[in-house]
């Protein structure tokens, strides 16, 4: 159910060429933060919007994007964000 949230602001928000979410909360079963409710995610993003932006910008983006997910449904998201100039220098994990 979050991953489809977090799914739907991303590409509401930067209309993404690539979005891959990884669901690893399971792995995280009896960690504080799944106790009370947040979920482990990580994010590979691909878009426009992170073309001339750092790396903490581009981060900043996606946190803002995801708004009230961040404070009431994730605990933790790794975040891969990169503009399509940098997609294929190995970057993608």
């Amino acid at each position: 159910m979050t991953a489809e949230l977090i799914k739907i602001a991303l590409n509401n928000a930067f209309k993404p060429e690539l979005l891959e979410i990884i669901d690893s909360s399971a792995a995280h079963a009896g960690h504080a933060g799944t106790r009370s409710g947040g979920g482990h995610y990580h994010v590979t993003i691909v878009a426009g919007a992170f073309e001339g932006q750092s790396s903490v910008q581009r981060h900043q983006l996606v946190y803002k994007a995801l708004g009230d997910l961040m404070k009431q449904q994730i605990h933790a998201l790794g975040i891969n964000a990169l503009p399509p100039s940098e997609k294929t220098k190995g970057n993608l994990r």
